[in-house]
């Protein structure tokens, strides 16, 4: 679906959490940026809460899908099927920053993304896009002879771990190295026989009080190291990423699309 007027309506899902809610505030607060509706889950206790004059939050994905240029979803993985295929029905983008994909959702986006526009992403982040490229570029300028570790603090109520964002900056590790991540990941160490293997990515997750995300990637060699990191202060951040990836992604042609392309980098 085309931009109207040179704005792009957008439909939030997943509004009654913390993030939904933070959408909706930065949709609201956005020029060119139109908020089309919200919608939750049946018998969420969000369910006819007002957001706007004349919009409340509703159940109908479908409906939301029809009359909006591009969907923001931060829901669950179970919801990414039904909202796929509102999407789909509707001929309307998606953005999704739901974490915690399998290979069938991510199955599901390459199917829906011939014939919609779909950007997923672990983490909608400006700055969380901008260090996945710069630890690309750091992975493969240096040798094996760098360890590369990756450490990611969540508030106590994350669920999946590591977080959707650390194992993005593995991938992006993996990929400057010409390596599949599934082949060199490292996902924590106990006991007495952890010693670490050349070339592998490791990954340690912490979770505790309301961090919102910290994320640091280090490279280390013999007597020296380097650290990339970001800090998220606030979730605002992700919602400033996620509704300019919407204006970004509404209009364009069926495909699967990256943070990276919003930010013009290269992929």
């Amino acid at each position: 679906m085309a931009k109207r007027g040179g704005t792009a309506r957008i439909g939030v899902l997943g509004a009654g959490g913390r993030m939904g809610q933070s959408i909706i505030e930065r949709v609201l607060a956005t020029k060119d940026a139109v908020l089309a509706g919200a919608a939750e889950k049946p018998g969420h206790p969000a369910m006819g809460r007002s957001i706007a004059p004349s919009l409340v939050i509703c159940a109908n994905t479908l409906a939301l899908a029809h009359s909006a240029d591009v969907l923001v979803d931060f829901t669950i993985p179970d919801a990414l099927e039904e909202n796929l295929t509102a999407a789909c029905d509707a001929s309307c983008a998606i953005v999704i920053g739901t974490t915690g994909l399998t290979p069938k959702h991510h199955r599901l986006i390459d199917e829906a993304a011939k014939t919609i526009a779909v950007l997923q992403t672990a983490n909608t982040s400006l700055g969380v896009t901008m260090l996945a490229a710069l630890v690309k570029e750091a992975a493969s300028r240096l040798g094996d002879d760098w360890d590369i570790e990756i450490a990611e603090m969540h508030h106590r109520h994350k669920v999946d771990a590591p977080s959707g964002t650390a194992l993005m900056l593995g991938e992006a590790a993996a990929a400057g190295r010409g390596v599949k991540l599934a082949n060199v990941a490292a996902k924590g160490r106990a006991g007495a026989d952890s010693a670490r293997k050349v070339g592998e990515i490791g990954f340690a997750a912490l979770r505790g009080g309301s961090v919102a995300g910290d994320h640091m990637v280090i490279l280390a060699a013999d007597g020296e190291r380097i650290e990339l990191g970001h800090r998220a202060e606030s979730r605002e951040i992700f919602a400033r990423g996620a509704v300019r990836a919407a204006l970004w992604l509404a209009g364009k042609p069926a495909g699967r699309y990256t943070m990276n392309e919003v930010l013009g980098l290269s992929a």
